[in-house]
């Protein structure tokens, strides 16, 4: 996994917990099924099983891959709409190419995240530029939705790219533990991210036989998945592995420790920590939309079908298909 990585000795630490500070609990793990997505690519539906109370904010998460694309296999989406609420692409291995209906776009490699407020409404795209389609390789990576309140539903789109040099990152007490900080803040220190609705988005690398212990905002709701490896979560050390989703319970700080044996070709346990301070609304989502009611998402049809989302780039990016052999 080439997301960004460090020397963990050189980075500022984080704090030991206080005997104030209360650990939170594990209250269910559940284990992501498998699909496809877009024009057929392998995920895991991490939020699978799981309310909406207990994510709020957040609506959805797939984690893409990991998987080692022979040549011509690579797949992306091809061109669709959004509207009330914010998607998150990060990418840990691989490209990913991104263009919108507002003028956002670029390339996500390699520890970048493309962050897109769909707010009103947008078209976009994300599909595998033409030289990996063509050659093939790994491709890795989360993509999350964040929902935004009744208030922010029809804000501007916006889109930001953040680089996978301007997060932020710490290290655990004893060293064994490499957090980077995407958006919203741990111990003080802040990831590049702009977002509507407060959250906490990271992702930590913590080596065989280590312990990450870290303080987390009490107004947010926590959770912990596991994109590779095993270890255990929470004050009684749940057992946890890949493609699994823990949801914590209330408390001040967040404990994930790494199982000493980990698989060969998974050295160290990867893990997303996501939380978010809750919107308590209604949610009522179809498809691409994510509204407050059933009305509105009839609107969001009505508007995409009437062209109120925008339109494609007359030099719109568009899915490479493989040469033919």
């Amino acid at each position: 996994m080439p997301a960004i990585t460090a020397d963990t000795l050189t980075l500022p630490r984080i704090a030991a917990a206080t005997p104030s500070q209360t650990q939170r609990p594990v209250r269910s793990i559940t284990s992501g099924p498998r699909g496809y997505e877009g024009e057929g690519f392998p995920v895991v539906r991490a939020f699978a099983g799981v309310s909406l109370a207990d994510l709020d904010p957040f609506v959805h998460m797939d984690q893409m891959g990991e998987v080692e694309y022979e040549p011509g296999e690579p797949k992306g989406t091809d061109w669709h709409p959004h509207r009330g609420f914010e998607t998150v692409t990060y990418m840990i291995d691989g490209r990913f190419a991104h263009q919108d209906s507002h003028g956002g776009g670029g390339l996500i490699t390699d520890g970048a995240t493309q962050w897109m407020t769909a707010g009103s409404g947008i078209l976009h795209i994300e599909t595998p530029p033409a030289e990996l389609v063509e050659s093939g390789g790994l491709f890795h990576g989360i993509q999350l939705w964040v929902n935004l309140p009744r208030s922010d539903k029809f804000t501007a789109p916006r889109y930001q790219a953040i680089e996978g040099e301007a997060v932020r990152l710490l290290s655990s007490d004893d060293g064994g533990a490499l957090l980077r900080i995407i958006a919203g803040e741990v111990d003080g220190h802040a990831g590049p991210g702009a977002t509507h609705t407060p959250i906490t988005l990271a992702h930590a690398t913590i080596q065989p036989g280590a312990r990450l212990d870290l303080p987390w905002n009490r107004d947010f709701n926590a959770l912990v998945y596991i994109l590779s490896g095993r270890g255990r979560v929470g004050p009684v050390g749940h057992p946890i592995q890949q493609g699994q989703l823990a949801v914590l319970g209330p408390g001040d700080r967040i404990t994930v420790a790494a199982e000493a044996s980990q698989d060969a070709n998974r050295p160290a346990l990867e893990v997303l920590l996501l939380g978010g301070r809750p919107i308590r609304e209604p949610v009522f989502q179809y498809g691409p939309f994510v509204m407050n009611s059933k009305s509105e998402v009839v609107q969001a049809f009505e508007d995409y079908q009437a062209g109120r989302f925008g339109s494609i780039p007359p030099d719109a990016l568009m899915p490479h298909r493989p040469r033919s052999s």
